[in-house]
Protein backbone atom coordinates (compact mmCIF):
# COMPACT_ATOMS: atom_id res chain seq x y z
CA UNK A 1 0.00 0.00 0.00
CA UNK A 2 3.09 2.54 0.55
CA UNK A 3 4.00 1.78 -2.47
CA UNK A 4 1.14 2.76 -4.11
CA UNK A 5 0.79 6.22 -2.10
CA UNK A 6 3.90 7.05 -3.33
CA UNK A 7 3.46 6.67 -6.68
CA UNK A 8 0.20 8.11 -6.83
CA UNK A 9 2.01 11.22 -5.18
CA UNK A 10 4.23 11.55 -7.15
CA UNK A 11 1.91 11.42 -9.95
CA UNK A 12 -0.46 14.20 -8.62
CA UNK A 13 3.25 16.30 -8.37
CA UNK A 14 4.60 15.02 -11.96
CA UNK A 15 1.20 16.55 -13.33
CA UNK A 16 1.10 19.69 -11.48
CA UNK A 17 4.50 20.17 -12.76
CA UNK A 18 3.63 19.48 -16.43
CA UNK A 19 0.25 21.74 -16.30
CA UNK A 20 3.04 24.22 -15.32
CA UNK A 21 5.77 23.83 -17.85
CA UNK A 22 3.22 23.06 -20.58
CA UNK A 23 1.75 26.39 -20.24
CA UNK A 24 5.35 28.10 -19.97
CA UNK A 25 6.10 26.30 -23.40
CA UNK A 26 3.51 27.14 -24.98
CA UNK A 27 2.92 31.30 -23.99
CA UNK A 28 7.02 31.24 -24.26
CA UNK A 29 6.18 29.39 -27.73
CA UNK A 30 3.83 31.40 -29.40
CA UNK A 31 5.79 34.70 -28.09
CA UNK A 32 8.60 33.69 -29.80
CA UNK A 33 6.74 32.69 -33.08
CA UNK A 34 4.52 36.03 -33.10
CA UNK A 35 5.19 38.04 -35.76
CA UNK A 36 8.72 35.89 -37.28
CA UNK A 37 8.70 34.96 -40.62
CA UNK A 38 7.71 31.08 -41.76
CA UNK A 39 11.99 30.42 -41.88
CA UNK A 40 12.41 31.64 -38.13
CA UNK A 41 9.54 30.15 -37.24
CA UNK A 42 10.86 26.62 -38.92
CA UNK A 43 13.92 27.12 -37.18
CA UNK A 44 12.09 27.66 -33.77
CA UNK A 45 9.97 24.47 -34.46
CA UNK A 46 13.54 22.66 -35.18
CA UNK A 47 15.29 23.63 -31.96
CA UNK A 48 12.07 22.66 -29.85
CA UNK A 49 12.33 19.31 -31.36
CA UNK A 50 16.02 19.32 -30.18
CA UNK A 51 15.03 20.14 -26.68
CA UNK A 52 12.49 16.81 -26.99
CA UNK A 53 15.14 15.07 -28.37
CA UNK A 54 17.88 16.14 -25.59
CA UNK A 55 16.02 15.60 -22.71
CA UNK A 56 14.54 11.98 -24.27
CA UNK A 57 18.69 11.31 -24.46
CA UNK A 58 19.54 12.12 -20.61
CA UNK A 59 16.12 10.24 -19.71
CA UNK A 60 17.30 6.67 -21.13
CA UNK A 61 20.54 7.52 -19.97
CA UNK A 62 19.81 7.82 -16.67
CA UNK A 63 18.16 4.38 -16.33
CA UNK A 64 21.00 2.89 -18.56
CA UNK A 65 23.91 4.19 -16.02
CA UNK A 66 25.58 2.16 -13.51
CA UNK A 67 25.88 3.92 -9.56
CA UNK A 68 29.09 2.22 -9.43
CA UNK A 69 31.30 4.30 -11.64
CA UNK A 70 30.22 7.55 -9.86
CA UNK A 71 31.16 6.42 -6.21
CA UNK A 72 34.50 5.91 -7.18
CA UNK A 73 34.56 9.67 -8.90
CA UNK A 74 32.79 10.71 -5.46
CA UNK A 75 35.48 9.45 -3.71
CA UNK A 76 38.13 11.76 -5.67
CA UNK A 77 35.79 14.45 -5.22
CA UNK A 78 34.94 15.03 -8.40
CA UNK A 79 32.73 17.98 -9.28
CA UNK A 80 29.04 16.35 -9.83
CA UNK A 81 29.68 12.67 -8.68
CA UNK A 82 27.50 12.79 -5.71
CA UNK A 83 24.59 14.47 -8.11
CA UNK A 84 25.14 11.92 -10.73
CA UNK A 85 25.01 8.99 -7.71
CA UNK A 86 21.17 10.63 -7.20
CA UNK A 87 19.96 10.44 -10.75
CA UNK A 88 21.08 6.82 -11.06
CA UNK A 89 19.70 6.40 -7.58
CA UNK A 90 16.20 8.02 -9.13
CA UNK A 91 16.08 6.91 -12.54
CA UNK A 92 12.77 6.14 -12.66
CA UNK A 93 11.49 9.74 -11.63
CA UNK A 94 14.33 11.27 -13.50
CA UNK A 95 13.45 9.38 -16.52
CA UNK A 96 9.70 9.95 -16.47
CA UNK A 97 10.30 14.16 -16.19
CA UNK A 98 12.87 13.72 -18.54
CA UNK A 99 11.54 11.87 -21.50
CA UNK A 100 7.47 11.88 -20.62
CA UNK A 101 7.19 15.35 -18.92
CA UNK A 102 9.24 17.66 -21.10
CA UNK A 103 9.82 14.93 -24.18
CA UNK A 104 5.65 14.55 -24.57
CA UNK A 105 5.62 18.70 -24.06
CA UNK A 106 8.11 19.38 -26.68
CA UNK A 107 6.06 16.94 -28.98
CA UNK A 108 2.87 18.64 -28.45
CA UNK A 109 4.31 22.02 -28.66
CA UNK A 110 6.47 21.43 -31.63
CA UNK A 111 2.77 20.39 -33.53
CA UNK A 112 1.13 23.36 -32.44
CA UNK A 113 4.15 25.70 -34.09
CA UNK A 114 3.91 23.41 -36.78
CA UNK A 115 0.76 24.68 -37.65
CA UNK A 116 1.76 27.93 -37.38
CA UNK A 117 4.55 28.12 -39.20
CA UNK A 118 2.21 26.26 -42.15
CA UNK A 119 -0.39 28.45 -41.90
CA UNK A 120 2.65 31.51 -42.30
CA UNK A 121 4.26 30.21 -45.32
CA UNK A 122 0.58 28.77 -46.95
CA UNK A 123 -0.46 33.61 -46.53
CA UNK A 124 3.57 34.44 -47.96
CA UNK A 125 3.07 31.78 -51.13
CA UNK A 126 -1.15 33.47 -51.38
CA UNK A 127 -2.61 30.06 -50.81
CA UNK A 128 -5.96 29.94 -49.38
CA UNK A 129 -6.50 28.60 -45.88
CA UNK A 130 -7.99 25.51 -47.32
CA UNK A 131 -6.31 25.36 -50.10
CA UNK A 132 -4.46 21.44 -51.96
CA UNK A 133 -1.52 23.56 -51.57
CA UNK A 134 -1.78 24.50 -47.95
CA UNK A 135 -2.77 20.65 -46.91
CA UNK A 136 0.28 19.78 -49.09
CA UNK A 137 2.82 21.48 -47.25
CA UNK A 138 1.18 20.64 -43.46
CA UNK A 139 1.67 17.03 -44.54
CA UNK A 140 5.52 17.59 -45.59
CA UNK A 141 6.45 19.72 -42.97
CA UNK A 142 5.15 17.42 -39.80
CA UNK A 143 6.18 14.77 -41.71
CA UNK A 144 9.74 16.40 -41.70
CA UNK A 145 9.20 17.02 -37.75
CA UNK A 146 8.05 13.83 -37.16
CA UNK A 147 11.02 12.31 -39.01
CA UNK A 148 13.46 14.37 -37.69
CA UNK A 149 11.90 13.63 -33.84
CA UNK A 150 11.79 9.90 -34.39
CA UNK A 151 15.30 9.31 -36.16
CA UNK A 152 16.35 12.24 -33.64
CA UNK A 153 15.61 9.92 -30.60
CA UNK A 154 16.66 6.77 -32.07
CA UNK A 155 20.57 8.32 -32.24
CA UNK A 156 19.75 10.00 -28.75
CA UNK A 157 19.04 6.42 -27.34
CA UNK A 158 21.94 4.70 -28.75
CA UNK A 159 24.25 7.08 -27.45
CA UNK A 160 22.57 7.19 -23.93
CA UNK A 161 23.32 3.54 -24.05
CA UNK A 162 26.47 3.09 -24.63
CA UNK A 163 27.92 6.80 -23.22
CA UNK A 164 25.25 6.37 -20.25
CA UNK A 165 28.26 7.27 -17.63
CA UNK A 166 30.13 10.37 -19.13
CA UNK A 167 26.19 11.86 -19.83
CA UNK A 168 24.99 11.76 -16.70
CA UNK A 169 28.24 12.76 -14.96
CA UNK A 170 27.65 15.88 -17.16
CA UNK A 171 24.33 16.61 -15.90
CA UNK A 172 25.35 16.17 -12.70
CA UNK A 173 27.64 18.43 -12.81
CA UNK A 174 25.29 21.09 -14.55
CA UNK A 175 22.68 20.12 -11.06
CA UNK A 176 26.01 20.73 -9.15
CA UNK A 177 26.24 24.26 -10.92
CA UNK A 178 22.64 24.66 -10.51
CA UNK A 179 22.70 23.98 -6.69
CA UNK A 180 26.04 26.08 -5.82
CA UNK A 181 25.53 28.77 -7.72
CA UNK A 182 21.60 29.31 -8.23
CA UNK A 183 20.42 27.44 -5.12
CA UNK A 184 18.43 24.93 -7.35
CA UNK A 185 18.18 21.93 -5.32
CA UNK A 186 17.17 19.25 -7.61
CA UNK A 187 16.99 16.31 -5.34
CA UNK A 188 17.21 16.46 -1.56
CA UNK A 189 19.57 14.88 0.34
CA UNK A 190 19.53 13.16 4.03
CA UNK A 191 21.28 13.90 6.54
CA UNK A 192 23.91 17.02 6.92
CA UNK A 193 25.11 17.94 3.89
CA UNK A 194 28.89 16.79 4.01
CA UNK A 195 31.30 19.60 3.54
CA UNK A 196 32.43 19.54 -0.78
CA UNK A 197 36.30 20.61 0.24
CA UNK A 198 39.46 19.63 -2.02
CA UNK A 199 36.62 19.31 -4.81
CA UNK A 200 38.93 18.90 -8.24
CA UNK A 201 37.45 20.06 -11.67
Amino acid sequence: MKPLLKSIHWSLGIAVITLVLAAIFSVFSTFLLSGVTWAVGMGIVFIIVFIGVFFDTIGVAATAANEKPFHAMASERLIGAKHAVLITRNADKFANFCNDVIGDISGIVSGTASAYVVLQLSIELGYGETSIQQFAISILFTSVVAALTVSGKSIGKTMAIHYATPIIYQVGRLLYLLEVNLKIKVFSKNGKKKKDTKIRK
